[in-house]
């Protein structure tokens, strides 16, 4: 996977390509732990994004909850289709703000 990064003052937008998945979730983890100093908006763009397994489920649970206790929030953008049916059965799309 890869992961393009702009910050724009308090901004993060993230934008993902490839397949989020068990092998490659501690890549977004580690960027996620490490960016989001001083950042109160995590922007994800998902429009290059394939595939979405649990372990990428969890990472952006865990960039939610560091963005609420930061009093900030998280928008995810550009889903496709079959990402959002994850979302959906998993009950995601009632937790994230989802942007399509």
């Amino acid at each position: 996977m890869e992961i393009l990064k702009q910050q724009n003052g308090q901004e993060l937008l993230l934008t993902l390509k490839g397949e989020l998945n068990t092998t490659t979730s501690s890549q977004l983890e580690a960027v996620i732990k490490n960016d989001l100093k001083g950042i109160d908006t995590l922007v994800i763009d998902m429009t290059d994004l394939t595939y979405l397994t649990s372990a990428g489920l969890r990472v952006l649970l865990v960039a939610q909850k560091i963005l609420n206790d930061k009093k900030g929030q998280m928008i995810i953008r550009h889903v496709n289709d079959s990402i959002m049916d994850v979302f959906a059965i998993t009950g995601f799309d009632n937790i994230l703000t989802i942007e399509r």
